[in-house]
């Protein structure tokens, strides 16, 4: 073992343990981090303080979001919950955290959410990061919560990802500092499918965040941003625990490698590099191979490669094979495709001639890498080698590049002739001026082939055949072979260029078949036509760099579905050339007959059914034509797009037909069980009168009041559910006129227990209102059937317990709460419990309800703006306790009420 001969090994850190000391005496920072809204931040940090809570733990909300969402709002009931700071901003009332308050208070852990926001104007911090810093320094346990596009060091990177720009930020040394960071992840499909079902946003905030914000793409890239941070912030633990240990070692995260191989012994050695670098940076690796392309294979180059291979596989890396000319641009490509960070290759064994000039392949990487790391592994020749050969990919850039390679070509071929003839006597230089044509027509294409054979056919003449230095031509057989020789030249510098443009072609053709495969790969996923078109969207973003948008008809008219950047719009003109293509079934906009000055480009996108799309897209330059190649390349994305598009809403089609089916047998065993229910109050209600009729006389007095009150009870109960057929049909088709009415809590609450009473009278009920109860906006009548509604659900599940109703205040909020001491529910079906026809549980012994109940009483709290949930165990672990939520009314909306 090597004994290092530093006089501090063996000893901690003296920073990393004065850190630790510091952070003893004061309070603890946990953070809850999610990639977006919505994940469930706040409702696992609520769950985290109701445990701690019932531990004994002495813990208060400052402040917390729930957002209207149901089960967050039920997760607050319990807690203590310190009250807001009103503070007047514009006209307008803001409630703020109040720090005071809470630093007054002092408690073991307070919540505190939205760590990010920025607080009202004259608050003593303009930041409530900064609140929680003056919480944590008094020794005051905070628990926060954090989306990871609002730390200031990624809103750069999120603002490219989504295309929103983000506005409040927290400085990354507050997340550095926590003592916990907790990541509270799901997956892109779980997030948007909670936003569908209207439990992040309300329903026409949640369609505008799916079509922006809330994409796939978006939420992918956030959601690796947030493990890769979360990550780092563990790694910086570690890292900061070794320090006070006074332990040695790096521990790295989230690094990459490429390891660049070829047919050559070095490989082996770079790839052994590469693994020994993965280890000990703890990264995934990978080893390329880049095939030239049109280069015959080697069996031995094979051999070599499948050896090099075999054996980065046996240390733990991938392996791939890519085609390409240009070594360089490929290695950069595929490294930032891939995320990589440091890339390992093996030391050319170019000359100083090509050092010179710069054509080792570490010089190009070193010069184009960028950020990414470059390793060289040093090359020891062996005794026989062989010289690598080299790919020189030069493009033209116009006739004047064109030109002056040809010039230079011949320049160098009049120099070489010189030296010859000085040397020996030629009878004929001309292979040499060909040589120079094929060089400029390989490099540069036909155009400077050409330039080269007339610029070779003067020089030729002037320096060469005599008489030298001049045009003139002194034997006539002279004159025949340098016009033969021009005519050659031509003809093979032709060839040469055509060779090298035939070239171009293929490898760019193949380049866009490789587009197109990965381009059907990613749409053979896509099972929506949202992801079929935002898929498509940013492929044809990536290959043609341009603006690009796809709209699909909504009703008469068209509405943006997809588009990159995410927030592009289209004027009045465009959207009239996009109404135009999807009609006529014909492109309009820029370049076609139809409104021109479009900026866009529209097509439709066809299938058998008709147009289903339209795609409009910005042209690489107004003012030339699409060519070819770019057409075709278009032709190709839009009629992939059309297949898988139509393929979606087949499915979709699909998926509706099986659901009607499914509500046809719904709707059939419905109508078996209306049969039933109606029945049975009317059976009862028909035996009874007939009795009555036929024996009246013959019974006793009590025997006829028995009759009576059945009679009175069954149709009591055919009303109710009549009532509720009716009620639960006017709400789904959205003709339920509700009051706006000031209502008193107080007296609704009595007047439903005192209705309760009497069509129970064996059943007891308790109730507990607090004397602060606020007036809400509402509709009395409606209210007190939500509370009766609730009292006979409760009824027939508490037996002979009873019925508790609570009314409190909460914030601006009135809770009213009903509970029972029953069984209780299952926690799986503490939602079911408000779909219709469900029924479950053992009730009292009377006759099951129709399962219209619950779902009535949640379409009306809704329909007054408020919420109804459902808690289960209640008391003793059991029952079931029934929870609404309604907002209370704003002091000026209490002076404006009317005088009764």
């Amino acid at each position: 073992m090597v004994q290092s001969t530093r006089p501090d090994v063996g000893r901690p850190d003296p920073d990393a343990l004065l850190a630790a000391f510091q952070r003893e005496n004061a309070g603890r920072l946990k953070v809850f981090v999610g990639a977006a809204p919505g994940v469930g931040k706040t409702y696992a940090m609520l769950q985290g303080a109701r445990r701690l809570k019932e531990e004994g733990l002495d813990v208060v909300i400052g402040l917390v979001e729930t957002h209207g969402r149901a089960e967050t709002s039920a997760l607050v009931e319990g807690l203590e919950v310190l009250p807001r700071r009103m503070v007047e901003y514009h006209g307008r009332a803001i409630a703020e955290f109040d720090l005071d308050a809470a630093l007054a208070r002092k408690p073991a852990l307070i919540i505190v959410d939205e760590l990010a926001h920025t607080n009202a104007p004259e608050s003593r911090h303009p930041k409530r990061w900064q609140d929680v810093q003056e919480l944590l320094a008094a020794g005051i346990d905070v628990w926060t919560a954090l989306n990871i596009q609002h730390l200031e060091s990624l809103a750069d990177v999120v603002s490219r990802i989504s295309g929103v720009v983000v506005r409040e930020t927290v400085p990354d040394r507050v997340l550095q500092q926590a003592n916990d960071v907790v990541l509270v992840d799901i997956t892109p499909d779980e997030l948007i499918q909670r936003l569908h079902e209207g439990k992040v946003y309300v329903p026409e905030t949640a369609r505008r965040a799916t079509q922006n914000f809330f994409t796939p793409g978006n939420l992918t890239a956030l959601r690796e941003l947030a493990l890769r941070r979360t990550a780092d912030r563990v790694d910086d633990q570690m890292v900061d625990i070794l320090r006070q240990k006074a332990i040695e070692g790096p521990w790295g995260a989230s690094e990459r490698l490429l390891a660049c191989v070829g047919p050559d012994e070095v490989s082996e050695r770079v790839v052994r590099r590469a693994s020994q670098l993965a280890t000990s940076l703890n990264a995934a690796w990978t080893a390329v191979y880049i095939e030239p392309i049109g280069q015959e294979g080697d069996a031995r180059k094979a051999v070599q490669i499948a050896k090099t291979f075999s054996l980065a596989e046996r240390l733990g890396g991938d392996t791939m094979r890519l085609q390409g000319s240009n070594y360089p641009d490929e290695i950069l490509r595929l490294a930032r495709r891939e995320n990589v960070t440091q890339i390992v290759l093996g030391q050319s064994r170019a000359g100083g001639w090509r050092r010179l000039i710069g054509r080792s392949l570490a010089d190009a990487l070193m010069r184009q890498a960028g950020t990414i790391e470059i390793h060289v592994v040093p090359y020891e020749a062996p005794e026989h080698s062989a010289w690598p050969k080299f790919n020189l990919k030069l493009s033209s850039k116009g006739l004047g590049v064109e030109l002056s390679a040809a010039l230079a070509s011949v320049a160098c071929a009049v120099g070489v002739g010189e030296v010859l003839t000085a040397l020996l006597r030629l009878p004929n230089l001309s292979m040499i001026f060909l040589t120079a044509v094929l060089f400029s027509g390989g490099l540069y294409g036909t155009r400077a082939a050409v330039l080269a054979s007339f610029a070779s056919f003067i020089a030729y003449n002037f320096f060469f055949i005599e008489p030298i230095y001049t045009f003139t031509v002194a034997q006539p057989q002279e004159l025949f072979a340098l016009l033969i020789f021009l005519v050659v030249a031509v003809l093979t510098g032709s060839l040469a260029g055509r060779v090298r443009d035939q070239r171009e072609s293929v490898i760019k053709n193949a380049q866009v078949m490789q587009s197109l495969y990965d381009y059907s790969r990613k749409l053979s996923g896509a099972s929506s036509v949202d992801d079929v078109l935002w898929a498509a969207a940013a492929h044809m973003h990536a290959v043609f760099g341009r603006r690009i948008v796809f709209l699909v008809a909504d009703g008469d008219d068209l509405q943006i579905r997809a588009a990159w950047p995410p927030d592009a719009q289209l004027d009045a003109a465009a959207l009239t050339a996009a109404r135009w293509a999807q009609q006529k079934n014909e492109p309009a906009g820029w370049g076609t007959g139809t409104l021109p000055r479009v900026e866009y480009q529209f097509r439709p996108l066809v299938a058998a059914r008709g147009p289903i799309a339209v795609c409009g897209f910005e042209p690489q330059s107004p003012d030339q034509p699409i060519s070819a190649e770019d057409e075709r390349a278009l032709t190709a994305i839009l009629d992939q797009t059309a297949i898988a598009l139509d393929r979606a809403l087949l499915a979709r089609e699909a998926v509706k037909a099986a659901t009607m089916t499914e509500n046809e047998k719904v709707r059939d065993a419905l109508l078996a069980s209306l049969s039933h229910d109606l029945r049975t109050p009317l059976a009862g209600i028909a035996g009874a009168a007939t009795s009555l009729r036929a024996l009246g006389d013959k019974m006793s007095a009590a025997e006829r009041l028995e009759l009576l009150t059945s009679i009175e009870d069954e149709t009591a109960r055919l009303s109710r559910f009549v009532a509720n057929l009716l009620d639960m049909s006017r709400i789904e088709a959205g003709n339920l006129k509700v009051n706006r009415d000031l209502v008193d809590v107080a007296d609704v609450v009595r007047g439903a227990v005192e209705r309760s009473r009497k069509a129970f009278p064996k059943q007891p009920v308790r109730v507990s209102l607090a004397p602060d109860l606020p007036f809400v906006r509402g509709d009395d009548r409606l209210l007190e059937q939500v509370l009766f509604n609730l009292l006979d659900n409760a009824h027939k599940y508490s037996g002979d317990s009873g019925v508790i109703v609570h009314g409190r205040k909460e914030g601006a909020d009135v809770v009213l709460s009903v509970t029972d001491e029953g069984p209780g529910v299952k926690s799986t079906d503490l939602e079911r419990i408000f779909e219709k026809f469900y029924r479950g549980g053992r009730s009292d012994g009377r006759m099951p309800g129709t399962g219209l109940g619950l779902s009535i009483c949640r379409g009306l709290i809704e329909a007054m703006g408020g919420t109804i949930v459902a808690q289960s165990p209640a008391v003793k672990r059991r029952g079931t306790r029934i929870v609404i939520r309604l907002p209370g009314a704003q002091a000026k909306q209490l002076e404006m009420r009317p005088a009764s």
